[in-house]
């Protein structure tokens, strides 16, 4: 039995106040159809912020220059195998849009909760969440 794929991948969650930005993946792709943070594999040689600024540049047309490690995260879909390396985003220019035309939108971080996004970030997601005493 093959052994599933293994991808890195850079995962910015763009803050801004009490909201992130988050994409819709196409239909036609891995998890389709479901809500992301966006970013993508990291190459070969590249650090977590330096494929950060390139695919939230490709993705979203925002350039950052900061960005806080939020955690890590591996995930086994079955098909293929997730190590998530997620920062969070607050230090950019630009306003992200949906650069290859996937839709895109700001949401509170209190309306995560009820979107549907692929179970590797439901961690992202809790640790997002404001205190429960708050």
């Amino acid at each position: 039995m093959p052994m599933s794929k293994h991808i890195h991948v850079a995962v910015g969650v763009i803050l801004r106040n009490d909201t992130c930005y988050i994409t819709q993946r196409s239909a036609d792709v891995h998890q389709g159809g479901k809500w992301e943070f966006p970013g993508g594999k990291i190459e070969s040689g590249e650090s977590v912020f330096s494929a950060l600024q390139r695919e939230l540049q490709e993705e979203v047309g925002i350039a950052i220059t900061g960005s806080n490690p939020l955690q890590e995260i591996s995930h086994d879909y079955g098909d293929k195998a997730v190590t998530l390396h997620v920062h969070t985003v607050a230090d950019f220019t630009g306003e992200p849009f949906g650069k290859e035309g996937q839709h895109g939108q700001w949401v509170k971080l209190s309306a995560l909760v009820e979107l549907d996004f692929p179970a590797a970030n439901q961690a992202i997601i809790a640790a997002l969440q404001p205190p429960k005493d708050a």
